[in-house]
């Protein structure tokens, strides 16, 4: 049976909000998935939360009811600890607040480069240095929803986001559990591509060749850095191709996000096949 909480001051609620903070995710090795929807593609992928917390108060959609039974099944089974709250407490524990009544804590995932099955032309996304969630969880939406077959999130000394982030996994709408995530070391992962012979494809201001003018079948890692610092120069220095999304604007630079949405779905479009499929210039490139 589901353990009802209702104390402000319970040490779960308190580990919770902790949660929120990178060292104490790291050091549990643990993270936060609020909302419903979240909740369900976490499920859905095998994901067996370590505590769950729902309001029943909260629950008004047959997608919610669905998610609690869920939930109550696998706390039958003795595979996680359930707990039922309050909406204060819930309010507290959620940082969207209702949150539709269903709070999970998971584990990381843990997913490393070996672990990666790709096809014989894959489209990689890689994202070195990326500073905000919100920003890290719409690429993952747009990769999931693109077909791309694994999104690599460098791993930064300083600055950058992590996927386990909760803002990220709410950002992403629960896309981080659908495609693979997997998050590398900068120089393991170029000793990785270059075995793989995956072409290195870096998106720059200063890049030679516009995104569309250029081709981008084939097996292809796309490379986009943060808004205010770019890619690291490493990768600069090893690309294939550094590309450019052309801009009649003053602005010079565009969203995170909103740049890696308009040059995954042209290499998309260009590996549909047949006449429609190529590049508009350059088509030997």
């Amino acid at each position: 049976m589901a353990t009802l909480l209702t104390s402000l001051h319970n040490a779960r609620i308190k580990n919770i909000l902790k949660l929120n903070n990178r060292r104490q995710r790291d050091a549990q090795q643990k993270t936060v998935v609020e909302g419903v929807r979240e909740a369900a593609r976490a499920l859905q992928c095998g994901i067996v939360p370590e505590e769950a917390y729902i309001c029943p108060e909260l629950i008004h959609t047959e997608e919610a009811a669905a998610v609690s039974q869920q939930l109550h099944s696998l706390e039958m089974q003795g595979k996680l600890t359930l707990f039922t709250v309050t909406p204060e407490l819930f309010a507290k524990a959620a940082y969207r607040g209702e949150s539709g009544g269903i709070l999970l804590v998971v584990p990381y995932l843990h997913q490393t480069l070996a672990d990666l099955s790709l096809r014989p032309a894959p489209l990689l996304l890689i994202i070195d240095g990326g500073e905000k969630p919100g920003n890290l969880g719409a690429i993952l939406r747009t990769a999931e929803a693109a077909g791309v077959d694994a999104v690599i999130v460098t791993r930064q000394a300083i600055g950058g986001t992590d996927i386990h982030n909760p803002n990220v996994v709410r950002a992403s709408l629960g896309a981080l559990f659908l495609l693979p995530v997997v998050e590398a070391d900068p120089s393991e992962l170029l000793a990785w591509l270059r075995q793989r012979q995956i072409r290195l494809a870096v998106l720059t201001p200063e890049g030679e060749r516009p995104y569309t003018e250029t081709n981008l079948q084939g097996p292809l890692a796309l490379v986009l850095g943060s808004e205010a610092f770019g890619v690291d120069q490493a990768w600069l220095e090893e690309a294939d191709i550094r590309l450019r999304i052309p801009m009649a604007g003053i602005v010079d630079s565009l969203n995170l996000s909103v740049a890696t949405a308009v040059v995954v779905f042209e290499a998309v479009r260009q590996r549909q096949g047949g006449e429609n499929g190529r590049p508009l210039g350059h088509p030997e490139t």
